[in-house]
């Protein structure tokens, strides 16, 4: 092991260290990977071997702290590897929270709620304005904009985000309920009733909605029939207001030309 760690060290230029050597990312933005793709991975590398070296900085005589590349050294350690390939680089907390996030970013199993929270520590504890944040990731501002909005959620949703029972689009959806409350009730419909994102949207703006107060149906009947009878006296003929489903109508029977000719003078309309 000693003879392998000793060939010339600098930038870009791959060492094989000790697996046990190396440890974990303090910066890593990545709190969850799926066993499944860690046990795929770690069989790839029985296979293959870890094709693409880990970044690591040197900590100590012989220890290493890593910078990018937990899944890799996670599955290595599953695969039963000794050493790994590792690439050592200077860098400051700063340069380690962005190399592990800018590289979790270009997986696609990044979960938008470590993203997210990424994206806050850079923002709070570096001064990263979302323009920078934007530039580092290779996205848009308001795509990082509506990634931060979503730690605003109550945390069973976060979850929910996380573990991928919802999406970021059900997430920010929720979001515009407002109220901590009406946004877990909210979830429990999506959730029950496996809404897609756009029918998230639909029935959030439902709930959003003031209902109408109207009269009850015995009410509304009386009234329809008085003014019936109301305009039956005004015209001279027969009217019948119609009021079910959503279309409603007015119906004025006639029983010649002549008739009618009269009706549409009294309603102000010219004949064609």
């Amino acid at each position: 092991g000693a003879l392998i760690e000793t060939p010339p060290e600098g930038p870009g230029v791959p060492l094989m260290v000790r697996v046990e050597a190396i440890r974990a990312n303090p910066m890593q933005p990545r709190t969850r990977i799926r066993d499944k793709d860690l046990a795929a991975l770690a069989d790839s590398i029985r296979d293959q071997g870890v094709l693409e070296p880990l970044v690591v900085r040197r900590d100590g005589l012989d220890e290493y702290e890593l910078i990018a590349g937990e899944r890799r050294l996670r599955a290595s350690r599953l695969a039963g590897l000794t050493h790994v390939p590792v690439i050592l680089k200077d860098a400051d907390p700063l340069q380690m929270l962005e190399m592990a996030l800018i590289e979790n970013l270009h997986r696609e199993d990044l979960n938008p709620m470590d993203e997210a929270a990424g994206y806050v520590r850079l923002a709070e504890e570096f001064s990263r304005t979302q323009e920078e944040l934007a530039r580092l990731s290779g996205r848009d501002r308001s795509t990082v904009a509506n990634l931060i909005r979503l730690l605003s959620l109550p945390a069973p949703i976060q979850e929910d985000v996380r573990q991928g029972r919802l999406t970021a689009g059900h997430g920010r959806a929720l979001l515009a309920l407002g109220e901590e409350s009406r946004m877990l009730a909210a979830r429990e419909d999506v959730l029950t009733r496996g809404f897609s994102v756009r029918e998230t949207e639909q029935w959030v703006k439902r709930l959003l909605t003031p209902k109408r107060i109207s009269r009850n149906a015995a009410a509304d009947a009386a009234y329809y029939e008085a003014l019936a009878e109301s305009m039956a006296r005004s015209l001279g003929a027969k009217v019948r207001v119609v009021a079910k489903g959503r279309r409603k109508r007015v119906e004025i029977a006639f029983s010649s030309s002549e008739e009618l000719e009269r009706l549409l003078n009294r309603l102000g309309v010219r004949p064609v």
